[in-house]
């Protein structure tokens, strides 16, 4: 069962996420951290995320770029390799991740090898997208969370509007290969897949409360 939970900064996506993981019967709780810390403000993000994973039996990965290399049965060391049947995977977040790849010519003078076909935008969503969703494979249960980066109507830099557009492609591609999509709007949870039984399944995605992101 692969989860797609989408909102705005602040919505409640986060602890809504990690709480879909906290129902999930998996005994191993995998937590894919993305986002590198800049700053007082980045270093005080992943705080506030590691303080509300304590006590709840994660283990933490980062991985800010190539998360398809992961490999869980790596980090089960002194505990013994479970099976994918008894693994969740809470991955935070998209819009870190895409970051990352997209400006990592910058920070490290690494390049892409070979050539692909299509725009470097449809390029990269297609890897990071192929990245995330191969990780469904090691996992029973996989929650991604990701960000809406593109309502506010401003138009920006060229950079950042290229940014933009590819988290508009990734969301796309991931909701496409999600089982379920879910979307925070001020805390309440809104259902946009599956369409069918989403009465019920709605019901049972709407008893938690949020307190933020």
């Amino acid at each position: 069962m692969i989860t797609l939970v989408t909102g705005g900064s602040g919505s409640g996506k986060s602890e809504y996420a990690e709480g879909l993981i906290l129902d999930s019967s998996c005994s191993r709780r995998f937590y894919v951290a993305t986002m590198i810390a800049y700053g007082k403000e980045g270093r005080d993000k992943v705080e506030r995320h590691r303080m509300l994973r304590q006590g709840k039996g994660f283990i933490t990965i980062e991985k800010p770029r190539d998360v398809g290399r992961v490999m869980f049965e790596e980090h089960e060391a002194g505990s013994g390799a479970s099976s994918r049947a008894d693994r969740a995977l809470l991955l935070e977040c998209v819009s870190n991740l895409a970051a990352n790849e997209m400006f990592k010519d910058e920070e490290t003078g690494e390049a892409e090898a070979g050539e692909q076909q299509g725009s470097p935008i449809q390029c990269l969503s297609h890897k990071i997208a192929g990245d995330i969703i191969s990780l469904a494979g090691q996992v029973r249960d996989m929650v991604i969370v990701t960000n809406e980066v593109d309502r506010d109507g401003i138009c920006y830099g060229p950079e950042t509007m290229e940014y933009i557009r590819l988290m508009g492609c990734l969301n796309q591609k991931l909701a496409s290969a999600a089982d379920r999509v879910v979307e925070l709007v001020h805390g309440i949870p809104v259902l946009w897949k599956p369409i069918s039984g989403q009465a019920a399944v709605g019901a049972d995605l709407t008893r938690r409360e949020c307190q933020g992101e």
